[in-house]
C-alpha cells in the first residue's frame, strides 16, 4: 500500500514538474520565440509642406582647359612656370628655340627693300615713259597740222603717229611693270608678316589668368605641333560633375541653387548653382548628371570629391510620412498602419521626399493615421506587435 502511494506521489510530481517546464517553454514561445509579439516605434501621419532636396556625389572639373604648344615642330628653349603657379593673361609661359628663323627674317627683310627700290624703279619709269608719250602725241598733232598747211608730207606724219602709238605701248608696259613690282612687293611684306608671326609664336603665353595644372615638356625637349606644353585652368572655371538618383531627380534644372561640401574646405558648404542637367543619363547606375558651378576664393584640385546638395521647390502641404515606414509587401508599396485590435498594410503612392527622412504621400493616406515607423523584423498580416519607444540594439554578435 506504501509502495503504491509512493508511486503515485512521484508521479505527480513529476507531472508538476512538466506542467512548470511547459509553462515556462510557452512563456519563452511567446515572449522570445517566433510567436512573441514584434517591438515596433510609431509615428503620427501630419498634413506638411516638404522642401525636397537631392544630395549627390561629383569630382571637381574644369570648365575648359587651355593647352598652349607650339603652331610648328622644334625645341624648346626654356619652360617658366611649374605646376601650381598662377598665371596673368599674356604672361609668357615657355620659348621655342628659332633656329634659323632669325636669318629668314633678315634675307626677308633685304628682299622686301629691294622689293621697294624695283617699285621706285617702275615708278620713276612710268614717269618718263608719260613724258615721252605726251611728247610724241603732241608731236604727231602738230604734224598734222602742217600736212594740212602742205608744210611737210605724209610720210613724216606716219611716222610721227608711229612714234605716238609706240609710246602708248610702252606707257602701258610700264604701268604693267609697276603693277607687277607692287604686287611682288606686297607678297614679300605677307611673307614678311608670316615670319613674325611665326617668330611670335615661338613665344608660348597664357591665353588667360588661371592656374597651371599640367607642364608636360622641360626645357631642351623637341616638341610637334600642336603638342601640349603647358595646361592651364582659367580662374573660377570651375564645377561640379555630380550624379544624382534619377527616381529622386523630378524638378532637377538649370538655375536651382545648390550646396557643394568641398573636403578640401573641411567639408564647410559653399554657394553654387546648377549650371545644367546633362541630357544624356547614366545607364549603368542609373544616374542623372549635371554641371553645377560654385564660387570659392580657395581653388580646390581637378579631380576633387564633392557633396552636392540641390533645394528644390517647395511642395503643397500633404500627409508626411518617414520615409523609413514606407515597405514592400507583395510588390506593392505601402506602409503598416497601426489601428485598434491590430495592423493593416495600406498600398500609397509616394511623392517627394527630402533629406530629412520624410515622404509626402500623394494617395492612400489622409492624415492622422499611426503607422510602424520601425520594427524589430518584417512584418506581415499574422503578425502580433507591441509598440515600444524606441527598438533596442542587439548586442554584437546576436541575430538581429
Amino acid at each position: 500500500m506504501m509502495q503504491s502511494l509512493g508511486g503515485k506521489g512521484r508521479k505527480i510530481v513529476l507531472a508538476g514538474v512538466l506542467l512548470v517546464l511547459l509553462a515556462l517553454l510557452a512563456y519563452v514561445v511567446l515572449r522570445s520565440g517566433p510567436l512573441a509579439p514584434v517591438g515596433v516605434t510609431v509615428a503620427e501621419v501630419k498634413k506638411q509642406t516638404v522642401a525636397p532636396a537631392l544630395f549627390g556625389i561629383g569630382t571637381v572639373e574644369a570648365r575648359a582647359i587651355h593647352k598652349i604648344g607650339p603652331t610648328a615642330p622644334g625645341r624648346l628653349l626654356r619652360v617658366e612656370v611649374q605646376v601650381g603657379d598662377t598665371v596673368k593673361a599674356g604672361e609668357l609661359l615657355a620659348e621655342m628655340e628659332p633656329l634659323d628663323l632669325e636669318s629668314r627674317q633678315r634675307a626677308q627683310a633685304a628682299a622686301v627693300q629691294r622689293s621697294r627700290a624695283n617699285v621706285q624703279s617702275a615708278e620713276a619709269q612710268v614717269q618718263e615713259v608719260a613724258v615721252r608719250k605726251a611728247y610724241a602725241q603732241t608731236q604727231a598733232k602738230r604734224y598734222e597740222q602742217l600736212l594740212a598747211a602742205q608744210s611737210t608730207s605724209e610720210e613724216l606724219l606716219a611716222l610721227k603717229q608711229q612714234e605716238a602709238q609706240a609710246m602708248s605701248a610702252s606707257a602701258s608696259a610700264a604701268q604693267a611693270n609697276l603693277e607687277a613690282a607692287r604686287q611682288e612687293l606686297q607678297r614679300l611684306q605677307h611673307e614678311q608678316d608670316a615670319l613674325a608671326q611665326q617668330r611670335s609664336n615661338l613665344r608660348l603665353v597664357s591665353p588667360v589668368s588661371g592656374r597651371v595644372i599640367q607642364r608636360s615638356a622641360d626645357a631642351g625637349t623637341t616638341v610637334v605641333a600642336g603638342q601640349a606644353v603647358v595646361e592651364i585652368v582659367e580662374e573660377g572655371a570651375l564645377w561640379v560633375h555630380a550624379r544624382f538618383d534619377q527616381q529622386r531627380a523630378q524638378g532637377l534644372k538649370a538655375g536651382l541653387a545648390a550646396q557643394v561640401a568641398l573636403r578640401s574646405l573641411g567639408g564647410a558648404p559653399v554657394a553654387g548653382q546648377v549650371v545644367r542637367v546633362e541630357p544624356r543619363a547614366d545607364a549603368v547606375t542609373e544616374e542623372v548628371l549635371a554641371k553645377v558651378e560654385f564660387k570659392t576664393e580657395k581653388l580646390p584640385s581637378i579631380g576633387e570629391l564633392a557633396e552636392v546638395t540641390v533645394a528644390l521647390p517647395a511642395q503643397q502641404e500633404r500627409p508626411v510620412v518617414g520615409s523609413a515606414s514606407l515597405q514592400r509587401v507583395g510588390g506593392q508599396l505601402g506602409v503598416w498602419v497601426v489601428e485598434e485590435g491590430g495592423h493593416r498594410f495600406a498600398p500609397v503612392v509616394p511623392g517627394v521626399s527630402d533629406l530629412d527622412g520624410r515622404t509626402q504621400i500623394l494617395e492612400g493616406l489622409q492624415g492622422g493615421e499611426t503607422v510602424v515607423l520601425y520594427s524589430e523584423k518584417a512584418l506581415d498580416s499574422g503578425s502580433r506587435i507591441h509598440v515600444v519607444e524606441r527598438l533596442v540594439k542587439p548586442a554584437a554578435g546576436t541575430a538581429k
